[in-house]
């Protein structure tokens, strides 16, 4: 029997750590999705006007949250570094450093939330009859945001420590009582919408709690210290910076896409919303590859071992083609299954047709710039992926704002060009090998 080459058995291991690290991975990611489709189910059989309410006002918690994500990745980076050189205390401390960041961070945006809730309202439109239900939900809600981020901060931290299997045991337990206490709130004790706020935002401090004690345990076992360190503080702002514009401008793309469907008509802008959240939910499959991809590069780095990341960084590619592949036939070939669940109206489901195709033909295009976002993200390359996205924006922009304008189809193709634009600036990045810097700190 002939035994495996050193190539083959290098794979598995890569196989091996990247499936344990995706798969957790992937969980943790669908949890605050679930939260809001929860929060949907339960608010909807209270009336139209408090579910419009309660979508304006999630929708403006999401992207108050989201754009600080760089709280989780940058995390995920400087903490695999510090465990790929061995120095376990400094990926606690690094980690703990950027908890006292997030919440930092969170008292202005809370303060913001509250006092602007009814001027943000009325910003996205909504109606006389739903503001009073979202500015409600929108104020309650914003006590929870200094939990929020620091869950984000948290996680990062579990993840730079090659753990992504709590964070999923949190998500899950979180998803649990934020159902059985939304249920409690909202019926039991007839709150309302404020009922559905209240439990969203207990079940999100203690998923905080439950964060903190986790880092608190693994701080007292190494000797990292809880207080907040100035330095360490702004050496976490530092490296968020560049991943805060990267966000910030891939948001941009996402919104001059919903307005440009908006103006459409509305059979297209509902077409447009169905592909939207397809395709997102097909997103956080690949991103848990690019999570896993954080966690492995920043370790292999850390360690000094170039080629080790070199290596399975072209195993992690393979896997997002493949991902790719399978959920753009997936997308494709289940769509008598799943279309039926989100319209009946002949017009909407005949251009999702088109536009399904056009989504499902670029998934493995994503695949790849997910993973390699992951990687340079893993690398502490946050620099290069703000320019690199800055440029695909000024890109996409003009042609989504012109072609698009023709129809939904060519609105979509151009959102496939930007991923392909994407595409193109990773892959030269990661061809010249400038983002390979070792070290338990990148210089």
């Amino acid at each position: 029997m002939r035994s495996p080459t050193p190539t083959a058995t290098r794979r598995g291991r890569h196989d091996r750590e990247i499936f344990a690290l995706t798969l957790p991975a992937f969980g943790a990611l669908i949890a605050e999705p679930l939260f809001l489709m929860a929060d949907s189910a339960i608010v909807g059989h209270l009336g139209t006007a408090q579910l419009a309410g309660l979508g304006i006002s999630a929708a403006l918690l999401t992207t108050l949250v989201n754009v600080f994500v760089f709280l989780a990745y940058a995390t995920t980076a400087a903490v695999a570094r510090r465990v790929g050189a061995g120095d376990r205390r400094a990926a606690v401390q690094q980690g703990i450093d950027g908890i006292w960041l997030a919440l930092f961070l969170s008292v202005p945006i809370v303060a913001a939330a509250i006092t602007l809730a009814p001027a943000l309202c009325d910003l996205f439109g909504a109606s006389a009859t739903a503001a009073p239900y979202a500015i409600t939900y929108l104020r309650i809600s914003a006590l929870g945001i200094p939990a929020m981020l620091g869950v984000l901060a948290a996680t990062g931290v579990l993840r730079g420590l090659q753990d992504t299997r709590t964070p999923l045991l949190v998500a899950v337990t979180g998803f649990s009582v934020n159902l059985l206490l939304n249920l409690a709130l909202v019926y039991g004790a007839g709150l309302g919408i404020a009922g559905s706020a209240t439990g969203t935002v207990l079940a999100q401090w203690g998923m905080g709690a439950a964060y903190l004690t986790v880092v608190i345990r693994g701080a007292r076992r190494t000797g990292a210290g809880l207080r907040p360190d100035p330095a360490g503080i702004r050496a976490c702002a530092t490296a968020g910076v560049p991943l805060l514009v990267r966000t910030l401008s891939l948001r941009a793309v996402l919104l001059i896409a919903t307005g440009v469907a908006a103006r459409l008509g509305n059979t297209e802008i509902a077409a447009h919303q169905v592909a939207m959240s397809l395709w997102s939910f097909l997103a956080f499959a690949l991103d848990a590859i690019a999570i896993a991809g954080q966690a492995i590069i920043g370790r292999y780095l850390g360690a000094g071992d170039a080629a080790g990341a070199r290596a399975a960084t072209r195993r992690m590619v393979e896997w997002g083609v493949g991902a790719g592949v399978v959920l753009g036939a997936l997308l494709l070939l289940a769509r008598p299954l799943y279309l039926p669940l989100f319209t009946d109206d002949p017009a909407v489901r005949h251009q999702l047709d088109s536009v399904l195709l056009v989504a499902a033909l670029s998934e493995p295009v994503c695949g790849v710039v997910f993973v390699l976002d992951g990687v340079l993200m893993g690398a502490g390359d946050g620099p290069y992926l703000a320019w690199a996205m800055l440029a695909t924006l000024a890109v996409y922009a003009p042609v989504a704002l012109t072609v698009g304008s023709t129809g939904l189809v060519a609105l979509w193709i151009a959102i496939d060009l930007c991923m392909a634009v994407r595409l193109v600036f990773l892959c030269v990045r990661a061809r010249t090998g400038a983002w390979l810097v070792t070290g338990a700190v990148r210089a």
